[in-house]
């Protein structure tokens, strides 16, 4: 059987993993951009919180992806629950460094102006700094969609959602028929869902960021 024909006749399945897959990546990323944002804040003002921050975050990444699913399965059981979990921590790092790197690139005197005209630190945190900050905590959260979009195959492992399993599939019925389609067609779907989730991203940036910004 042809690669085409396979993709034809598993088409509905494969756009059920597919749509997994996306939305399992969306959620967790939702979850690590507010809890990026978050940690930046709290730790932007301070060097050495900053610095410790970005520390703890980028430890997450010397685990190995099956490593920490592995070691979360005893704890939270398999499916959804080491996932998101899994996941979320791995997308932490490029959003909190990029969080970091554009509060603490904002312009002082626009932060003494603001001052100045007597907004509190509250309003000028979201109506100047964070707005101005936008751009790079954007391309953070872009890099770390990215590495998600691969690292979350990984947990079909655990029972996870997603195209992984269709590449699991592949790997353990190597020699057979259709073992290459399989891996070829979960591959590829995760391509795709990362090229389209990049495009999505580079559309919000023109809604989002003032030409002023971009220029």
């Amino acid at each position: 059987m042809s690669f085409w024909e396979y993709v034809g006749n598993r088409h509905q399945q494969l756009l059920t993993d597919a749509y997994q897959h996306a939305s399992a990546v969306l959620q967790c990323m939702l979850i690590a951009t507010l809890l990026g944002v978050l940690i930046g804040v709290l730790t932007y003002r301070r060097s050495w919180a900053g610095n410790l921050a970005i520390t703890s975050t980028a430890a997450f990444l010397t685990i190995p992806s099956l490593a920490l699913i592995g070691l979360l399965i005893p704890a939270v059981g398999l499916g959804v629950a080491p996932t998101v979990i899994a996941l979320t921590l791995y997308g932490l790092l490029p959003i909190v460094r990029n969080s970091i790197v554009g509060l603490r690139g904002v312009d002082p005197s626009l932060v003494d102006a603001a001052t100045g005209i007597g907004m509190s630190r509250t309003a000028r945190l979201l109506r100047v700094e964070l707005p101005l900050a936008w751009p790079p905590i954007l391309t953070g959260i872009r890099v770390a969609t990215q590495m998600l979009m691969g690292i979350a195959a990984i947990a079909a492992y655990a029972s996870g959602p997603g195209l992984g399993n269709e590449i699991f599939r592949g790997i353990a019925s190597l020699g057979s028929a259709n073992a290459i389609n399989q891996v070829l067609s979960g591959t590829l779907g995760i391509v795709i869902l990362a090229l389209l989730f990049d495009a999505g991203y580079v559309l919000l940036g023109r809604l989002t960021i003032s030409r002023g910004i971009r220029a």
